[in-house]
């Protein structure tokens, strides 16, 4: 952070408000996993299956990807806060339309449920690239892995608020006969929307676009960025010229493909736990929506470990990066291999060791990765287009998981995972060994120097 103590404290609003902000658009986006096994049991006699469900995330993870490559660009071009708080403030719309939709399943079936819930993603797409975009403004390449980690703890805290809220709200409905309208997916659906409204509200006042904005100078941008923009970070860049130096990156195209690789997992596990929890470790969905919350509880502690040591590796990320995922390859196969029937403690043992070992590593590929190769001009880019090879590899996640536990149980879906994380452990080390050949260049070949903190 900045040693201007004026500066240092917007810096400090400044992350709070993106850190709160993006954890709203999760209360948005989180409920549909909450709200699942209630959606199973209410429509399971009007043919709405695990395959249906996972039809409907597919199709929110196909518009979150194409929305990825759309934002990211727009970022860059017309700044990060309106994106940010426009994206919200939509997402919070497609949630209330979401909660009235139910009596349109006789209509349409599952693709209404597909449509709205599509919308709501590709509204959701313009939060992290905001995100990236309003933090390569605002804080120093020094603090960069820090900062993202810290960021990155706001999707997995939002998650986990997310769970616990909504759980304990339907778990209210389940216990108390006066309150049993809480146990139904409508209303944590409402309850949701509701919830980031209020939040969405005040950032309006708090987030700023820039320092410039409110009189300071902004901190330089990573000297090693591909644009080189160190000193001009408000010329903008011609759409060929930012995208030609990516498509040539070898550095880039390993981030891509680790995020394909991640992203999956991850957006598995965001979606399927508390419908795995529910069936597999016999919990009620109160119960499975409020355990599946040490998933990004104990990713958040993982991405913070993962940020500050990296920040004192000097950026060396693939130093952290590949151990993880060889830790992850391991706890898949754990949780794919053993007899979990009724045995819930060891089920959320092993969620949780998939969490420590995926949400580090994943917390890195479209935060500081993105800003350290994109800099001020194509950080967004940068964010946007690898969060879409990711997002492209989840829209897996969602149909073809729901399919393997269907048919061939909750273990090949699982082991399935194994041979993805094994293809993310390939692109880590090939990221690794280019980033340290970067960073290991004498100095004339621009290896990274710390800049000096505004």
């Amino acid at each position: 952070m900045s040693s201007n103590p004026n500066l240092k404290r917007w810096q400090w609003i400044t992350a709070g408000s993106l850190f709160t902000g993006y954890a709203a658009y999760y209360i948005c986006r989180s409920n549909l996993s909450v709200a699942t096994p209630l959606l199973l049991a209410e429509y399971a006699d009007r043919g709405l299956t695990k395959e249906g469900m996972g039809l409907i995330a597919s199709a929110g993870v196909a518009t979150y990807a194409i929305g990825k490559v759309i934002n990211g660009l727009l970022a860059d071009r017309l700044g990060g806060r309106p994106l940010f708080l426009g994206g919200l403030f939509a997402s919070i719309a497609c949630t209330i339309i979401f909660a009235a939709s139910g009596n349109l399943w006789a209509l349409a079936g599952v693709t209404v449920f597909a449509a709205i819930w599509a919308a709501n993603r590709l509204f959701q797409s313009t939060g992290w690239v905001a995100l990236v975009n309003i933090s390569s403004r605002w804080f120093p390449v020094s603090r960069h892995a820090t900062v993202m980690a810290f960021l990155s703890c706001s999707f997995l805290a939002g998650d986990a608020a997310t769970r616990a809220y909504l759980g304990g709200v339907i778990r209210l409905g389940e216990t108390q006969d006066t309150l049993d309208f809480l146990a139904d997916w409508r209303a944590v659906f409402l309850i949701a929307a509701g919830t980031s409204a209020v939040i969405g509200l005040a950032l309006t006042r708090l987030l700023k676009p820039t320092p410039a904005d409110i009189g300071f100078e902004e901190p330089s941008a990573n000297p090693t960025n591909i644009f080189g923009d160190t000193e001009q970070p408000n010329i903008r860049v011609p759409l060929a010229e930012l995208l030609r130096p990516l498509m040539r990156s070898p550095l880039f195209w390993t981030v891509c493909l680790t995020n394909f690789s991640l992203t999956l997992i991850r957006e598995t596990f965001n979606f399927w736990t508390p419908t795995f929890l529910a069936e597999e470790a016999l919990l009620s969905p109160g119960q499975a929506a409020a355990a599946s919350l040490s998933f990004p509880l104990v990713g958040a502690a993982s991405a913070l470990i993962a940020g500050v040591l990296s920040d004192r590796l000097g950026g060396r990320h693939g130093r952290v990066m590949v151990p993880s995922v060889c830790g992850l390859i391991v706890s898949l196969g754990l949780l794919g291999s053993l007899n979990l029937t009724g045995r819930p403690i060891m089920a959320i043992s092993l969620v949780c060791m998939v969490s420590f070992f995926l949400l580090g590593p994943y917390s890195y590929l479209s935060g500081v990765m993105a800003l350290d190769i994109g800099g001020k001009h194509g950080s967004g880019t940068v964010s946007g287009l690898s969060d879409a090879a990711g997002y492209g590899g989840a829209i897996l996640s969602g149909y073809t998981i729901g399919i393997l536990a269907e048919r061939f149980g909750w273990s090949a879906a699982f082991l399935s995972l194994c041979g993805i994380a094994l293809l993310g452990l390939l692109a880590a080390i090939c990221y690794w060994r280019l980033n340290e050949r970067l960073l290991n260049a004498p100095p004339n070949s621009a290896t990274p120097t710390t800049p000096p903190e505004n």
